[in-house]
């Protein structure tokens, strides 16, 4: 009799059995690489806190500028950016023409709110200023025009609010605007320097870390110049060999974008006492914001990339020329 034939269900299990095979091999491998780096980095305390440290420095940086940068604009909005947009109307407008001209600035693009001030109630602020009463007494009837107080929205470009202010000249009407766009435009000046410097900064600190990295994964590939060769005599690949630099690259990134973000969280807590006095100084219109949890969490994310990407350039070359 002729043996019985296997039923696929018995065929399975073996086809799978072989596929996991080095699927296995190959998540213990990465799983031995990840506990040696580690190791090893553990083996040499003192390098390994200078190498990290150094790195986390040089990360810590960008993300203090970042903080300050942030924070510019709610510093200009506390300082006046958004200052109100004074109108001054004709003399002869009257307080339905003064209405009707609130209504319409209003429902233009930028603009927050509009408050009609009536010439008596402008009489009434000089009156309580120091040195106008008596003058002001000596007039026979009140000079003063409507005045629209008009308010920009939150955040307005300097463009925009030229452009508002260009539309308000231009109304029927207006005899006189007074702005402040010098300001805005000198802000918005600093932030986009600011915003390329952090650019910059980022980017050169980026390239730090790469490079601290690739120096230190070359220096321990070789000082173990033998035991790479021996695991070349028995057919380890150059995936295998540099398998384990890779991971001590990753970790040495990982913790540096932690300390990073430590230090950036101790520089907010070192500024938050200060920061508290001159808020209670602009009456509370002060709001100092701290880093956004999306940029802590993806700051050593990032960093175990640039580890990574730092090992695997070095150990490669290295590899290669000792091949």
């Amino acid at each position: 009799m002729s043996a019985p034939s296997e039923t696929p269900s018995q065929v399975a299990p073996r086809s799978e059995r072989s596929h996991r095979r080095p699927i296995s091999s190959w998540r213990e491998h990465h799983g031995w690489s990840a506990a040696v780096s580690l190791r090893r980095l553990a083996a040499k305390p003192v390098g390994s806190i200078l190498t990290i440290a150094v790195m986390g420095l040089a990360l810590a940086l960008p993300l203090a500028f970042y903080l300050l940068l942030s924070n510019v604009q709610s510093l200009g909005n506390a300082l006046g950016r958004n200052q109100v947009v004074n109108v001054f109307l004709k003399p002869e407008q009257v307080a339905g023409n003064a209405q009707l001209l609130a209504r319409q600035i209003a429902q233009h693009d930028g603009v927050l709110s509009v408050t009609v001030k009536s010439p008596q109630q402008g009489m009434d602020e000089l009156s309580k200023m120091q040195g106008f009463s008596d003058a002001l007494r000596a007039l026979d009837d009140n000079p003063l025009p409507y005045v629209l107080e008009v308010q920009p929205q939150d955040g307005i470009s300097a463009d925009a609010a030229a452009h508002l202010v260009e539309d308000l000249r231009a109304m029927q009407g207006v005899d006189m605007v007074q702005d402040s766009g010098t300001w805005r435009q000198r802000l918005d000046a600093l932030l986009g320097v600011g915003n390329r410097a952090v650019l910059i900064l980022a980017g050169l600190f980026a390239l730090a870390v790469l490079l601290v990295v690739g120096n230190t994964v070359r220096v321990d590939i070789t000082s173990r110049a033998e035991e790479i060769g021996v695991l070349k005599l028995i057919g380890a690949s150059r995936a295998f060999v540099r398998r384990p630099y890779l991971y001590a690259g990753i970790w040495y990134g990982l913790f540096s974008g932690v300390l990073a973000v430590a230090l950036a969280l101790a520089i907010e807590l070192a500024l938050a006492e200060p920061v508290a006095r001159l808020s209670q100084v602009y009456e509370g219109k002060l709001r100092i914001g701290g880093l956004p949890l999306w940029l802590l969490l993806s700051v050593p994310l990032a960093a175990a990339f640039l580890g990574w990407l730092g090992a695997r350039l070095v150990s490669a070359w290295q590899l290669r020329k000792a091949a």
